[in-house]
C-alpha cells in the first residue's frame, strides 16, 4: 500500500492556503517571494529617505550638469575634445580611455601570465626561480604601489625631443628614432599613426573575413585531427587572415602610415602618434601585476592534467611542443578560464587607480574633476557605478560563452 504525504492526504486535491507553508512544494516559493517583498520594500524606504533628505537640503538629482562646457583639458584623448566641450564629452573621453587601458592591459596581461606560468614549470632551473621571483613579488604587493613605482620609473625615462636633433650635432632625417619609427622621449612614445582613407572600410571587412576564415581553418585541423588522426598544416590559417587584407590594401591603397619625423621641426617631433606616459605607466603596471596571479592560473591548470596524459603522448612520438598544445593546454583551459574571468575582471577595475599617475580614465574625469566642479556627487556616483557594472557583466558573458565552448561536453 503506498503512502500518501500529509499534505495531500485529505483526498480533496484543491489548493489550500495552508499548503503555502505546510506543503514543500509550496514553502521554498513562499519564503522567497516573502524575501522580494521585504527587498523592493527596504529599497524603495531607502529611495523616498534619500529623495526626502535632498529635498530638504535644496537638492535634487539632475544630469543638466552633462551639457555644460567642462572648462578642463585632458592629456590624451582618443576623439575631438576641448576645454569647451561638455562635461559629458570629457566623460566620454574618460569611458574610451578605460576601455583602451582595460583592452590592452587583458592581452598584455594574458600574454605575460602565460609566458611565466609555462616558464615557471620550466625544467631550467634558474628560469623556473625567476619565474617565481617575479610571481610572488607582484602578488605580495598592492597594485597601488605597484603603478606609483612603475609611474616613476616611466617619467624619468626619455629624453628631450630636441636631443634628437642636438646629440652628435647635425644628423641625418630620422637617423635617431627605433628602427627609423619610434621614439622615447620625456613626453611619451611616439610611434606611426594610421591615416585611413577611401575605401578603408573594404579593407576592414577582408581583415575580419581574413579572421573568420582562420578560425575555421583551425577548426577544421582541429577535427581532422581528432576524427581521423591526420595533422595539418597551421600555416595556411595564417595566409588567410593576410592574404584578404593586404590585397585590398595594394589594389586601393586606403590605409597609409604617418611616421615619426624628427628633421622638420627643432622643437618637437612632427608625424606619427604620441602614446602618453600616464597610458604606458599604468597599462605596464596593470599587465604585470595582473600577469602574476594569470602565472598561478595557468600553472595550476597545467599541474592539473594527469601526468599520464603527458606521457602518453610522448609515447605516441609527439614533440614537448604538440604535447602542450593539443594535449595539455586544451584540458588546462577547462580550470584556467574561470579564475581568469576575475582576473579581466579585477584589472578593469583596478584601472580606477589611473589618477596616481595622471591618466584620464572616467573615474578621473567624471568621477574626478567633473565632480568636484559641479559637486553633483550622487549623480556621478551612480554613473561610475551603472559603466562599470555594465563592463563588468559584459567581459564575464563574453568569457562564459568561451568558457562554455571549452568546458567537458558530458555525453
Amino acid at each position: 500500500m503506498t503512502s500518501v504525504p500529509d499534505s495531500q492526504s485529505d483526498g480533496s486535491g484543491g489548493f489550500r492556503p495552508s499548503m503555502l507553508l505546510n506543503d514543500t512544494r509550496y514553502r521554498g516559493l513562499t519564503f522567497q517571494f516573502v524575501a522580494l517583498v521585504l527587498i523592493i520594500f527596504l529599497v524603495g524606504w531607502l529611495g523616498m529617505n534619500l529623495v526626502s533628505n535632498l529635498a530638504a537640503a535644496g537638492l535634487n538629482i539632475s544630469y543638466d550638469f552633462l551639457d555644460e562646457p567642462a572648462g578642463y583639458d585632458i592629456n590624451q584623448a582618443l576623439i575631438d575634445y576641448s576645454s569647451r566641450s561638455t562635461h559629458l564629452r570629457a566623460a566620454l573621453v574618460g569611458v574610451i580611455n578605460t576601455l583602451l587601458v582595460a583592452v590592452l592591459g587583458c592581452i598584455t596581461a594574458t600574454i605575460i601570465g602565460v609566458t611565466a606560468g609555462v616558464l615557471r614549470l620550466s625544467k631550467n632551473w634558474l628560469v623556473a626561480r625567476l619565474m617565481s621571483v617575479y610571481v610572488e613579488a607582484f602578488r605580495n604587493v598592492p597594485v597601488l604601489i605597484w603603478i606609483l613605482a612603475i609611474g616613476t620609473v616611466v617619467t624619468v625615462s626619455g629624453a628631450n625631443p630636441r636631443e634628437f636633433l642636438t646629440r652628435g650635432g647635425a644628423v641625418e632625417p630620422n637617423s635617431e628614432l627605433i628602427l627609423g619609427a619610434f621614439a622615447l622621449t620625456n613626453r611619451g612614445f611616439y610611434a606611426p599613426s594610421v591615416l585611413l582613407g577611401p575605401g578603408w572600410i573594404a579593407v576592414l571587412a577582408a581583415l575580419v573575413g581574413g579572421i573568420v576564415g582562420a578560425l575555421l581553418w583551425r577548426r577544421h585541423v582541429r577535427q581532422t585531427l581528432f576524427k581521423h588522426g591526420k595533422l595539418l598544416p597551421g600555416w595556411p590559417a595564417w595566409a588567410i587572415l593576410v592574404l584578404p587584407a593586404l590585397v585590398v590594401q595594394l589594389v586601393l591603397t586606403p590605409v597609409s602610415l604617418s611616421m615619426p619625423d624628427v628633421a622638420s621641426n627643432n622643437f618637437n617631433i612632427q608625424g606619427g602618434t604620441l602614446i602618453g606616459k600616464p597610458l604606458i605607466a599604468l597599462w605596464l603596471a596593470l599587465s604585470v601585476y595582473t600577469g602574476a596571479f594569470i602565472a598561478e592560473n595557468v600553472r595550476a591548470g597545467i599541474l592539473s592534467v594527469s601526468r599520464g596524459q603527458t606521457e602518453a603522448a610522448a609515447a605516441l612520438g609527439l614533440r614537448p611542443r604538440r604535447i602542450m598544445n593539443l594535449v595539455v593546454l586544451p584540458q588546462a583551459l577547462r580550470v584556467i578560464i574561470p579564475p581568469l574571468i576575475s582576473q579581466y575582471l579585477n584589472l578593469t577595475k583596478n584601472s580606477s587607480l589611473a589618477i596616481a599617475v595622471g591618466y584620464a580614465d572616467i573615474t578621473a574625469t567624471l568621477g574626478g574633476i567633473t565632480l568636484n566642479q559641479t559637486g553633483r556627487a550622487i549623480e556621478s556616483v551612480l554613473l561610475l557605478m551603472l559603466f562599470y557594472l555594465v563592463i563588468s557583466l559584459s567581459i564575464s558573458a563574453v568569457m562564459n560563452v568561451y568558457n562554455a565552448s571549452v568546458a567537458l561536453k558530458e555525453r
